[in-house]
């Protein structure tokens, strides 16, 4: 679509012998909408012939009269065991580990730890993010310096460091007997690396409290996700913060300032690769929701997304030649070789954390510690790069935030009045 009307363009110049000016060349490379149709076009080529082996091999019966050293391997692909937990919940999360000794002390202790853990890992993850896709390297008095434009690179270097914790983990822990195909954890995989590279992309337009707030807001279309994959139904209550949440995000957008810089004005595309980033996401937490019937813990999830994500991506950046520019940079800026590092090191830990807190202290106690973490991390943007907030805009701010604090109030409460229904009955799911 985008290659036929560069040929058409580019055909008056060749039959006068002059070349495509290389400013042309760069404007397309530059829009962002260019960049994510051509990883759509490597993934694709990844996908299509994957989906086409699959159902060769589910029209062949391979399960059936498959032979050799590769069945195995194709079985666990392809099939899996296909046998799925009797409880949802078995599989979604390891039971809570309770303490050998009732210490008050030594459990403070650790919910500082995971608390401190959380906090430094996602912070200092999100100042990172800022720095690597807002400013320059290399500037000197003569020099402006350049930036690092390739956020599927990024992407890259979070997966595989992602992908060597979690298979080291799997590798020295006892893990559930793995049952379901291999291939279900590419759809995950997939809306979470477009997800991710939304989530970089979208720091070009806008600010980073502004990408903060509309994270903050992702349980409508969460919502809205898990009627349509999930067939869940939600409270009212749920209904009431997901509006609560979406006044306070419109007061913050609203509220921007004629006079604020121009790298914090929010853009249409900013606007639109945010909305991107949210369906994406939504769609991946369901999916995942979705995939835990079967009976796993959540760090096989990790390592199985994982994988196919830096399939995906390390297929696409070679397809493109950007994975040895994105080395050259490497090469080029030291710091931001540290920078993307440190980067990957603090999004691997985070998932760690995740795991550990909900595991020892629950879902509630994690989404408190998250939703300040989402605070804290508006106000450092705010003191290290300088953003603008203005009163509307923190009186938006509060509203999200405590729409947020009445979700987990109010989920709490449900969960305590669940375990005292009749054994008939069943709660409602939440998202």
């Amino acid at each position: 679509r985008f290659c036929v009307p560069l040929m058409l363009a580019a055909v008056p110049a060749m039959a006068t012998g002059e070349e495509i000016p290389s400013a042309l060349q760069d404007s397309w490379g530059d829009f962002w909408l260019f960049r994510f149709l051509i990883n759509a076009a490597g993934y694709a080529s990844i996908v299509v012939p994957g989906f086409l082996l699959i159902q060769y091999f589910k029209r062949r019966n391979y399960l059936e009269t498959g032979r050799g050293i590769c069945f195995p391997v194709i079985k666990s692909c392809v099939f899996g065991s296909e046998v799925k937990s009797v409880h949802p919940e078995d599989g979604s999360l390891p039971p809570r580990a309770e303490p050998a000794e009732s210490s008050t002390a030594r459990q403070v202790l650790k919910l500082l730890f995971c608390a401190a853990g959380l906090q430094a890992s996602y912070l200092t993850w999100g100042v990172l993010q800022e720095r690597v896709m807002t400013r320059t390297y290399g500037a000197t008095e003569t020099d402006p310096g350049e930036k690092f434009k390739d956020s599927q690179f990024l992407v890259f270097m979070n997966r595989i460091l992602a992908f060597t914790v979690a298979g080291l983990y799997c590798a020295l822990t006892k893990q559930p007997r793995h049952g379901a195909a291999m291939y279900k954890y590419s759809f995950a995989s997939l809306s979470n690396i477009l997800s991710s590279w939304c989530q970089y992309e979208a720091l070009k337009y806008i600010s980073f409290p502004t990408q903060v707030l509309a994270k903050a807001s992702k349980v409508i279309p969460v919502m809205m996700m898990g009627k349509l994959v999930s067939r869940k139904s939600y409270e009212y209550w749920e209904y009431l913060t997901a509006a609560l949440i979406s006044v306070g995000v419109s007061m913050f957008l609203l509220s921007s300032a004629p006079n604020r810089h121009v790298s914090t004005v929010t853009t249409f595309s900013g606007v639109v690769l945010l909305a991107g980033y949210i369906v994406f996401d939504s769609f991946t937490s369901n999916w995942q929701d979705a995939l835990f019937t079967y009976k796993m813990s959540p760090v096989q999830m990790m390592f199985g997304v994982n994988v196919f994500s830096c399939l995906f991506t390390v297929g696409s950046l070679l397809e493109q030649g950007a994975l040895l520019e994105s080395l050259h940079f490497m090469a080029r800026h030291s710091e931001f070789t540290a920078h993307a590092v440190l980067l990957s090191v603090c999004s691997a830990c985070g998932q760690l954390f995740i795991f550990y807190t909900i595991n020892q202290f629950g879902a509630a106690v994690f989404t408190i510690i998250m939703t300040l973490r989402q605070a804290f991390a508006i106000l450092l943007s705010c003191l290290i790069y300088g953003h603008t907030v203005t009163v509307v805009g923190g009186l938006g701010v509060a509203v999200v935030f405590m729409a947020l604090f009445l979700r987990v109030y109010a989920r709490s409460r449900m969960k305590k009045r669940s375990k005292k229904l009749p054994p008939g009955e069943t709660p409602v799911q939440k998202v």
